[in-house]
């Protein structure tokens, strides 16, 4: 594993609820993948390869459209360490649950 990607998908659309329906379809999309993950409140937590999470992330902006939102927004963060060796999901949280 060379890279660790959290992308926050936003849906432009008009109800909680719509954006709650859009960010579980793209979830769901991430779920499918098979790769490590971590939903949080704010974003999802991806690990894997590069290319591989950036053509996720670039998938994850396709599923919102399908999904019904005329625009969406989206903020990721990128660790990418090409020799590998990045944090993985467990390393940083872990601890932190009880």
């Amino acid at each position: 594993m060379n890279a660790s990607v959290a992308i926050q998908v936003l849906p432009k659309v008009e109800t909680d609820e719509l954006v709650c329906k859009i960010v579980d379809e793209v979830i769901a999309y991430i779920k499918s993948t098979g790769l490590s993950y971590y939903v949080g409140p704010f974003e999802t937590t991806i690990e894997g390869e590069f290319e591989e999470l950036m053509d996720i992330v670039k998938e994850c902006q396709y599923i919102a459209i399908k999904s019904g939102c005329p625009s969406v927004m989206s903020y990721v963060k990128i660790c990418f360490k090409p020799e590998g060796g990045v944090l993985t999901i467990d390393q940083k949280v872990t601890k932190h649950h009880k």
